[in-house]
């Protein structure tokens, strides 16, 4: 199979397909028949219809039949790993493109949080992390890489491309910025999903054995009113709120409040929880679709100086741009397949077939189908951005710094002390 060269690349994105699409089949690493667990989520409309699941299972046409799929990696959590993926090869130095980052390095006490990348942060560049932080000592808002990027829209491009190209590929919603609901917003031009197929949701069994046989019978656990003491069961020495002893408990502990099972001490005797026991499943796919279309909406009006792109420029300086965004979206698919798919714990799958990447064309022919490597894709894409800065539309690779903000890292101190205390968890 032939790898994907550059002008084929960017014959596509100019208007020769509509999509670029990888569909990879996907096993459990245990084997088919082995278990695996799907994330949970909150209640929704499925659990109002079906209140023992806590996965999100649904009925999907496939091959011309009904058939019962779960989620098991969602479009959010796709990105996530993508973006993982791409910092992992920026950090290797292996890749290439614009980073704004908050270093914690220096804060006192928030030194393990190192630095935080746009690529990370839940919103990326429109994140709070990044906004509550200062460039040069000033408010990266009233920067004006930081006005730049709020005043960049699809029409006008450039300065989230200089900036943060990443976000025209995953998307991004600027809705807490200075314009609100009317902030910055582009759409995902890269989307992917994992999902299994033909699934028979499993149960979940329970049990530990205490091996000092400490009964429930010896009545209620509290909380000490000595931090460091953690509980007791004598009501003297317990922490009192309102006159009252407080029952001992724990965030995400597994017993009853006031219980041993709280403090982990006690049997627990087997039971089942038919509520999230897993699934077993024929195999699951998952899809990875790069929109051309969503790409080519994207205008860029002006080079990264800032100058005005001359007209007799402009289409060619737009499609190296697009080529460029494509290349990046592509290397971060071939970066997370290198990385595997260890999504969670107990849902480890293997690829059982190699990376393959259609070019679906606009009129129904058959797709043309093309390999890439890890090499080739970082050659691809730096081949796509030297084009591109030829154009007056290239990449400083060098990392846009911001250090917190003084009322953000005494934030972050604030609710890690809160979280080391207990005090967080509501006593009443």
């Amino acid at each position: 199979m032939r790898s994907l060269a550059l002008d084929t690349l960017a014959n596509a994105v100019a208007g020769g397909a509509a999509a670029i699409r990888s569909i990879t089949r996907l096993e459990p690493a245990g084997g088919l028949g082995d278990k695996v667990f799907p994330p949970t989520y909150m209640p929704t409309y499925i659990q109002e219809r079906n209140a023992t699941t806590k996965y999100a299972m649904e009925q999907r046409r496939i091959d011309g039949r009904d058939v019962i799929t779960v989620l098991l990696d969602s479009v959010a959590s796709q990105a996530n790993r993508l973006e993982e993926a791409l910092l992992e090869g920026w950090r290797r130095q292996e890749l290439s493109f614009p980073v704004v980052q908050v270093d914690f390095s220096k804060e006192a006490g928030l030194e393990d949080l190192e630095q935080i990348t746009a690529l990370q942060a839940p919103h990326r560049i429109a994140d709070a992390l990044l906004r509550d932080s200062v460039l040069g000592g000033i408010p990266f808002r009233h920067t004006d890489v930081g006005k730049d990027v709020t005043d960049a829209r699809p029409t006008h491009a450039t300065a989230m491309f200089k900036y943060c190209p990443t976000a025209l590929v995953f998307g991004v919603w600027d809705s807490t910025g200075p314009k609100g609901g009317h902030g910055a917003r582009f759409q995902r031009c890269l989307v992917s999903e994992i999902v299994g197929i033909d699934v028979a949701p499993g149960v979940n069994t329970a049990s530990r054995i205490d091996p000092v046989g400490i009964e429930k019978k010896i009545g209620t656990v509290f909380k000490h009113k000595d931090p460091s003491q953690d509980w007791t069961v004598d009501p003297k020495q317990a922490k009192l709120v309102n006159g009252k002893p407080v029952e001992f408990s724990r965030s995400g502990g597994e017993g009853k409040k006031g219980t041993p099972s709280a403090i982990n001490h006690g049997n627990i005797p087997p039971s089942i929880n038919a509520a999230a026991g897993g699934v077993t499943m024929s195999h699951a796919v998952q899809t990875t679709v790069l929109s051309l279309g969503a790409l080519r909406r994207l205008r860029f009006q002006t080079a990264c100086s800032g100058k005005r792109i001359p007209p007799e420029l402009r289409d060619a300086a737009e499609m190296a741009a697009r080529t460029a965004l494509a290349a990046l979206a592509l290397a971060a698919v071939v970066y997370q397949r290198d990385q595997g798919y260890d999504l969670r714990s107990r849902s480890t799958l293997i690829a059982k077939e190699p990376l393959v990447f259609e070019f679906v064309g606009r009129d129904g022919n058959e797709p043309l189908r093309f390999s890439l490597s890890r090499t080739a894709a970082a050659a691809l894409l730096k081949g796509a951005e030297q084009k591109a800065r030829k154009l007056g539309l290239g990449w400083d690779p060098k990392p846009i710094t911001l250090t917190p903000a003084p009322k953000l890292a005494s934030l972050i101190r604030k609710s890690r002390e809160l979280a080391a205390s207990g005090a967080a968890e509501d006593e009443g």
